[in-house]
């Protein structure tokens, strides 16, 4: 039976107010795709939202912690797909990643990312809330790496990255969280690092190298981005436009509908991974501001809820999926405004889509039904 006290009205504002910006920001940005259908993306999003949102209530209905149960099968599940899309996936603008449903193209990476969230929350939980000592940390991260690869290299295999990524800092994020020991932490920031310093150094004088593992056009994002004029008109194309439209929009925005750069298509496929160009470009700084303030409320919501959490899963699951819209968020705004290379990460209830609202509402779902099944105070027995 539906309770009442299932439903967060706090998160229910926040989530009401993405929506609506996200129907506007839809519509808006596909005038000149629909050919006097002006309705057509936009009705569509509409149509998932109330999909998800009937998906985001069942879940909060569900106990939650009985996932902790099913969170192996979950995970091999979405392994599963993954290696059906790899042989029998639906190819579409250069990328293998969908499962052809019929009615619609379900995206087995969007699904993996909640998926990973909840078999690694599982597997901290078990360890227990004392700091583990360096030696017992080392199983725990090997543990971390071995799941975390296996989707990992699938979905960059599709071609992928933006996913990809995401559930490698995802993951490597929730891992920082746990009980391993401060010096095993210390580690693995130095690792990354390092990681990252080399792989930047590979980029710029080892071609040869990273061509072996990335797409071209993969490369040729990332080279657009270290050296936008030189690419300005090709792989950097999309980003020039989306600057120069959110440029335009200065404080107030040129009005609803009424974007240069959007409406005349310059900025292409505006409704998916740069609709903030969208929403910087017709709504201005005070647009955008505004956005960002609610998912700052988005994120600071989720964090109180997990710390009231009444046991350590439920706290695990609130900070992977705090992890999870926290990066996509920056990464997306980010490649947007030519502070982070381009990878084709949408920003989270905004962005058209179904696979990916889909898979947000019902981490939404999860995040209710752990706020539901709390007692109210910030530390558990655990």
């Amino acid at each position: 039976m539906f309770r009442k006290s299932s439903i967060d009205v706090i998160l229910m504002l926040i989530l009401l107010g993405l929506f609506i910006v996200s129907v506007i920001a839809v519509y808006s940005g596909t005038g000149q795709y629909t050919d006097g259908q002006s309705f057509y993306f936009a009705s569509r999003q509409l149509i998932w939202y109330i999909i998800s949102l009937v998906i985001m209530i069942a879940v909060t209905q569900f106990e939650y912690d009985l996932l902790e149960r099913l969170a192996l099968y979950l995970y091999m599940s979405g392994i599963m797909m993954l290696v059906y899309v790899q042989f029998f996936g639906k190819y579409m603008n250069g990328s293998q990643r969908w499962i052809d449903l019929g009615f619609m193209d379900l995206q087995p990476s969007e699904f993996m990312k909640i998926f990973i969230v909840i078999y690694l929350a599982a597997i901290y939980k078990k360890n227990g809330a004392e700091k583990l000592s360096f030696m017992k940390s080392i199983p725990v991260v090997l543990k971390t790496l071995l799941i975390t690869i296996i989707p990992f290299v699938f979905i960059l295999k599709q071609p992928d990255l933006g996913s990809a990524l995401l559930i490698a800092v995802s993951a490597l994020g929730l891992l920082l969280l746990t009980n391993i020991s401060s010096r095993m932490n210390m580690i693995l920031l130095a690792v990354i690092s390092v990681g990252t310093g080399f792989l930047l150094y590979l980029f710029k004088y080892h071609q040869e190298i990273v061509s072996l593992v990335f797409k071209p056009h993969q490369l040729g994002r990332i080279y657009s981005w270290i050296n936008p004029s030189e690419y300005s008109m090709d792989y950097g194309y999309q980003l020039k436009q989306a600057i120069l439209g959110i440029g335009a929009g200065q404080l107030t925005g040129s009005g609803f509908n009424q974007g240069f750069q959007v409406q005349s298509g310059r900025v292409p496929e505006a409704h998916t991974d740069f609709v903030f160009a969208v929403i910087g470009e017709e709504f201005g700084f005070i647009g955008a501001s505004l956005l960002i303030l609610l998912y700052f409320l988005l994120i600071s919501r989720i964090i109180t809820i997990g710390l009231r959490a009444d046991n350590l899963f439920g706290t695990y699951i609130c900070a992977g999926i705090t992890i999870l819209i926290a990066f996509q968020v920056f990464q997306n705004v980010g490649m947007t405004i030519g502070l982070m290379p381009v990878t084709g990460i949408a920003l989270p209830f905004i962005s058209y889509g179904g696979s990916a609202l889909v898979t947000n509402m019902f981490a939404m779902g999860l995040v209710h039904s752990i706020s539901a099944r709390s007692k109210g105070y910030m530390f558990s027995s655990e």
